[in-house]
């Protein structure tokens, strides 16, 4: 209590004074805390309320935190020196930009110049070389003009006989005829077009005689054949038919001796005529061995040796497609090389030649040197011991299940109808055919139709016996097309034809079956074959071939070429020299006599055949560029100065290394408008182009309004039709 007492007294006391002071210090920091409150709560409502809703007054100059424009926020005093340094440096950044513009189009123009400067510095080089490559061909052509000195060629003066019965050194017997001895050449020129006069059988007794179908097809042929002429006094060669007869009509072989040697132009001995004795069938009439044909060829199937002369009559192939063209979609094709039968041989023979000389010789006498009578039994007794081994599918008959056709003694007659042969043969893939035993019979009718009907369906021919004469021998390589055998190699036979490739088993056939086309199929080959083969002997050339117009469809010209701008530039290169002569034709038909005296074999032996001149051949020879220092003719132009070369020299001789040359460029199209118009533009300015041909391979016309380009030569546009 005293202690209580005493502090509640001191503190009224003399002890109140802290107590007010720290009374005092406590209202303090409470005022000073609600005022903090007040401030931190209020404050910032009252700023965000303000500043949200000063800038909606409807002054806009009183607006103080909205966006300003540039005059505007230039008004502040202290930002105006800024305002007029941007301003200052863009208007500098513009006047620098524009300048650099103006700079690099004139930059570029500069560059167009350069290059436009550049391209006609090449330009003008190319045309001064192209100056003086003409300049030089200019001065060479008139050196060649002042040193000519060879006068032109023309044709020579026609040969004509003196008299219509012209007297020829006899030879001592007809058997020796040849050309040289028993034909006038003044009646044929090389010039002369070898006329042919062909005589009218029904004029005369025997042409009642004649098999019908074969005079009908005869006189059908002769009215198309382009040789043959009605003016018998300019006739080089005159034909009269005399066969196949028929036998119950024949005449007698003295009358029909007589009727020959009484024909009009016969002129005492036959000279210049052609006797065709054609055979439809096997059955040979030889009739012509027992008559005098004086110097008159023969031309027929059958010859013996004592009848035919080499290089003087023909031996023609069987007129088996008379009045008819033969099927080409029966005949088979040309592969599987390989058939089923590696060979096949059907045939009887009637008489031997061993019982006709009454003489046995065996085997051994053979092998001792003595020739053998007759080969056919020993060719027997081998091919039946092939077929017996079964080692190749082979089919050999010897005796006809049927009666055999007819044939000459010691002969291989034909069994059964043609039909049932050639299916046989397009069984087979070699076809065997034997020749007579009598070595005197050259050739017969009876090989002749095997022959024929093995190169109609393509099997390859194989021929026992070296001796025969097959059809138009002289001119036919008869080895790329058939095999050719001697009766003594009959055991090789076998592992000869196993050994053959298919590559050339293909080549045979193909060559066959050309050869089958060309000179046997019909009658007009086979009458054009027999006229070509004495044309070819007497060096006359071919007529030329007829030129077929096609159809050429309008069209209108006169776009400029070289507008296009997606054209190929042809930069350095250099096209050659600029000729200053519009386009001309390039000679034609330059080798007309070489081809007929050099060329025989190959114009033959191969497509198109020997009955017409063409214009030039892929054949045609081709002088090398230093033969201006061997002897070449005016005109010739060596390349390089006769060093030859490629690419540049070869551009800067005109003409390549003939005197003058150009070519013409064929197009093949079919609705690619764009592409060739295209095509054609590329051709403009073309040194040595003569014209274009387009050949418009579509059924749609091109259109109307389509402008073809002008490239300074003839566009030619053809139908494919």
């Amino acid at each position: 209590m005293t202690g209580y007492t005493m502090l509640r007294n001191g503190g009224v006391g003399n002890g109140g004074q802290p107590w007010m002071l720290r009374w005092s210090s406590r209202i303090r920091l409470t005022w000073l805390s609600f005022t903090l409150f007040i401030i931190l709560v209020f404050f910032p409502l009252i700023a965000h309320y303000y500043l949200t809703t000063i800038d909606d007054a409807d002054d806009a100059g009183k607006r103080i935190f909205g966006p300003r424009t540039g005059n505007e926020l230039c008004e502040v005093k202290h930002v105006q020196d800024l305002c007029r340094i941007r301003e200052s440096v863009s208007e500098e950044l513009l006047q620098l930009e524009a300048k650099r513009q103006e700079l690099n189009s004139e930059i570029a123009k500069l560059n167009l110049k350069i290059e436009a400067c550049k391209k006609s510095i090449e330009n003008a080089k190319q045309d001064l070389l192209q100056l003086k490559n003409v300049i030089s061909q200019t001065e060479h052509s008139y050196k060649e003009l002042m040193a000519q000195n060879q006068p032109k060629l023309s044709l020579p003066i026609r040969l004509l006989p003196d008299k219509d019965d012209s007297d020829f050194p006899l030879p001592k017997s007809n058997r020796n005829c040849r050309l040289h001895n028993c034909f006038d050449y003044s009646r044929c020129p090389l010039t002369s077009g070898f006329p042919v006069y062909v005589y009218n059988s029904d004029q005369f007794q025997f042409g009642s005689s004649l098999d019908p179908l074969i005079k009908q097809a005869f006189e059908s042929t002769v009215r198309t054949n382009a040789y043959v002429t009605e003016n018998a006094n300019i006739a080089c060669l005159y034909i009269i038919l005399v066969g196949e007869m028929q036998e119950p009509v024949m005449p007698k072989l003295s009358d029909l001796e007589q009727q020959l040697h009484t024909l009009p132009y016969w002129r005492t001995d036959g000279h210049n005529h052609l006797i065709i004795n054609l055979s439809r069938k096997s059955e040979t009439q030889n009739f012509l061995y027992n008559i005098s044909t004086g110097r008159a060829m023969i031309a027929q199937s059958t010859f013996y040796d004592v009848q035919y002369r080499p290089g003087f009559d023909i031996v023609v192939s069987p007129l088996v497609h008379a009045m008819s063209e033969p099927n080409f979609l029966e005949i088979p094709p040309q592969v599987p090389v390989k058939r089923k039968y590696l060979f096949s041989f059907q045939g009887e023979k009637v008489e031997s030649l061993r019982s006709s000389l009454q003489e046995v010789r065996s085997f051994e006498e053979e092998m001792e040197g003595n020739a053998p009578a007759d080969y056919d039994d020993r060719i027997i007794t081998t091919l039946k011991a092939v077929q017996d081994s079964k080692l190749d599918f082979v089919l050999m008959e010897f005796t006809c299940k049927n009666q055999p056709k007819a044939s000459l003694p010691t002969e291989w007659a034909l069994c059964g109808e043609r039909e049932d042969r050639l299916e046989l043969l397009k069984h087979s893939t070699f076809a065997l055919i034997i020749t007579p035993g009598d070595t005197h019979l050259v050739i017969s009718a009876g090989c002749a139709m095997r022959l024929f009907e093995a190169l109609e369906v393509g099997a390859i021919p194989v021929i026992l016996g070296e001796q025969v004469q097959l059809p138009y021998h002289d001119v036919i390589g008869w080895n790329e097309a058939a095999l050719i055998i001697p009766k003594p190699r009959i055991t090789e036979v076998h592992f000869l034809l196993r050994s053959i490739s298919d590559n050339d088993l293909l080549a045979m056939r193909r060559q066959g079956r050309f050869l089958w086309e060309t000179y046997f199929s019909t009658s007009d080959s086979v009458f054009s074959t027999v006229l070509a083969i004495l044309r070819t002997r007497i060096q006359i050339p071919a007529i030329p071939i007829r030129e077929e117009a096609a159809v050429e469809i309008p069209h209108r010209s006169g776009k400029a070429a070289g507008t296009d701008p997606n054209m190929a530039d042809n930069g350095d290169l250099d096209l050659g020299p600029v000729e200053t002569e519009p386009p001309y034709s390039s000679p034609k038909y330059l080798r007309n006599f070489t081809l007929t005296a050099m060329d025989i074999y190959r114009n033959w032996n191969s497509a198109p055949g020997p009955f017409h001149l063409f214009p030039h051949t892929p054949f045609d020879p081709v002088l090398p560029s230093e033969a201006k220092f061997l002897g070449s003719g005016t005109g010739f132009r060596p390349i390089g100065g006769g060093a030859g070369g490629s690419g540049k020299e070869f551009q800067a001789a005109l003409g390549g290394n003939v005197p003058r040359e150009q070519f013409t460029v064929v197009m093949l199209t079919y609705e690619r408008e764009e592409v060739l118009m295209n095509s054609l533009e590329r051709l403009n300015g073309l040194p040595y182009l003569n014209k274009v041909v387009v050949v418009w391979n579509s059924p749609k016309l091109p259109s109307e309004d389509l402008l073809w380009p002008d490239i300074g030569v003839p566009i030619v546009v053809r139908a494919d039709i």
